[in-house]
């Protein structure tokens, strides 16, 4: 089996392709920071190139192999950002709401689809996808059922197939050749038990705020003013967060304000950690504190979280890592869902 990987990002999707042991041509991405960290990784082409300006053709110019190919799969993780339920709405002054820049990539991406029909297709997103934005959504599935695909759809939890993050996302499988059915949760109630944060980071070794261990690559956290550092020491160990915090050191914008509990709390060794995200260095971006250190977690504590194996390395400034490891799909998820596509590709033929 080829693949294509639209929207690839740093590649985790790409990584779980591979590992899967299915044979990535490219990933296409309009992003120039994650183009060295892709190819270095996953030895292969990265398109440095935004989908709305490509076009069929070129892809297959570049990849002759792709042509009536009935055993390619095309995948799209189109950004998120838009279906966020972290995400306000913004409105013009006639208080109409402002569409997102990235709306309605999921049915430029359909554009392929059309014109490639591959054999299979995969999607992630945010479960948004499907109340924010139904109206994309929809379309794209009506242009499967007027392809003649079989699909199936469904949201699920990273952790019920062996990631140790408290992960939702939405999840869609078409075929041409076998009626999808989403894999069957491995982990949870009555399964393998949840893989949790101490089983993932606990074996790295101990740094600093600030700190980069040079040991071992992508292994540094981000710096804390002496204010933040008093805080997370002052936050139990374990789970804890900022409710525990004397007065003094509250923030004027939490005196008043009981939600968003998350925000510099620390994470539990013994459960799977929450959602990451693109700030998940920062401990005023949510629970990214180390259970037991005075420090957020670091880049590669935070890749192993999303699965990544440690050889993999990251490149570019901490902001950009943060954004390549966060908006990642799972490598997990992604072996699991496509080796589930390959086998039934295979009985299928």
């Amino acid at each position: 089996m080829i693949a294509l990987d639209f929207f690839c990002g740093g590649g985790g999707m790409t990584c779980g392709l591979i590992e899967a042991g299915i044979n990535v041509l490219c990933g296409i991405d309009s992003s120039p920071a994650c183009k060295e960290t892709y190819e270095n990784n996953n030895k292969n082409i990265y398109l440095q190139k935004n989908i709305c300006d490509l076009t069929p053709e070129e892809l297959i110019n570049l990849f002759p192999d792709i042509k009536n190919n009935d055993n390619l799969l095309l995948v799209g993780c189109a950004p998120c950002q838009p279906f966020s339920i972290l995400r306000q709405e913004k409105c013009d002054k006639d208080g109409k709401v402002i569409q997102h820049k990235s709306f309605n990539l999921l049915n430029e991406f359909g554009r392929f689809v059309k014109a490639l029909l591959p054999a299979h297709i995969f999607i992630e997103n945010v479960p948004g996808l499907k109340g924010k934005g139904a109206e994309v959504l929809n379309e794209f599935k009506k242009t499967l059922s007027n392809n003649n695909y079989f699909f199936d759809e469904k949201v699920v939890y990273a952790k019920d197939y062996g990631v140790p993050q408290n992960r939702r996302r939405y999840i869609l499988i078409a075929s041409r050749k076998f009626k999808p059915l989403i894999p069957a949760a491995t982990h949870g109630k009555d399964k393998l038990p949840y893989v949790t944060v101490r089983e993932t980071i606990s074996s790295y070794p101990s740094i600093k705020a600030g700190e980069n261990c040079l040991g071992i690559p992508n292994h540094r956290c981000a710096n804390l003013s002496p204010l933040l550092l008093k805080r997370i020491r002052i936050t139990p160990h374990d789970g804890g967060s900022r409710t525990s915090w004397p007065k003094k050191l509250v923030l004027n914008c939490h005196k008043n304000f009981k939600g968003h509990t998350d925000v510099y709390g620390r994470m539990s060794w013994d459960k799977p950690s929450p959602t990451l995200t693109a700030k998940c260095y920062s401990i005023s971006n949510g629970r990214f504190g180390h259970p037991d250190q005075d420090r957020a977690i670091s880049l590669r504590e935070a890749a192993a979280l999303q699965t990544f194996p440690d050889s993999y390395i990251f490149e570019g400034s901490m902001q950009e890592i943060g954004k390549e490891i966060g908006n990642a799909v799972p490598v997990r998820l992604a072996k699991i869902m496509s080796t589930y596509i390959l086998q039934e590709s295979n009985k299928a033929q």
